[in-house]
């Protein structure tokens, strides 16, 4: 099965001086503020590295929901955190934390199957994905 989603991003100006705006084919982002101060330092708005970031945790709790329900358990509540670092123009870092209350489940089954989920899910893999592109100069 293939599923494709999709959000655009429009920037107008210079990089440090200009600005952006995200929207995605849910509608969830519309129109949604990004600029050098939403992604260097702490202005309103949404930045690449957040929403990877949010991607990240939500892609990864949702894969490890799955892995307890193939093992036989349910969570109680799945807890994930994904903080992206981006230094020096390049994200080469990524902290993933998870908390998990799973009745039944013990450390060594844990640790197998959130193991899995961090080597297997969708955005992890995306670090190593094929990227294509198709530009235009208008």
């Amino acid at each position: 099965m293939q599923i494709k989603r999709n959000a655009t991003a429009q920037w107008i100006g210079a990089g440090k001086d200009g600005k952006g705006t995200l929207t995605t084919q849910s509608g969830v982002l519309n129109n949604t503020q990004y600029s050098f101060n939403t992604r260097f330092e702490d202005g309103i708005g949404t930045n690449p590295e957040e929403l990877v970031a949010a991607a990240h945790a939500g892609c990864f709790s949702m894969q490890l929901a799955f892995n307890l329900q193939g093992a036989g358990f349910t969570a109680e509540s799945i807890d994930s955190n994904s903080v992206v670092i981006l230094e020096n123009g390049a994200i080469n870092e990524v902290n993933l934390t998870t908390k998990v209350k799973a009745p039944g489940l013990d450390q060594a089954k844990f640790d197998e199957l959130v193991t899995h989920a961090k080597e297997n899910c969708p955005i992890s893999k995306l670090l190593k994905a094929t990227i294509t592109l198709d530009a235009q100069l208008l």
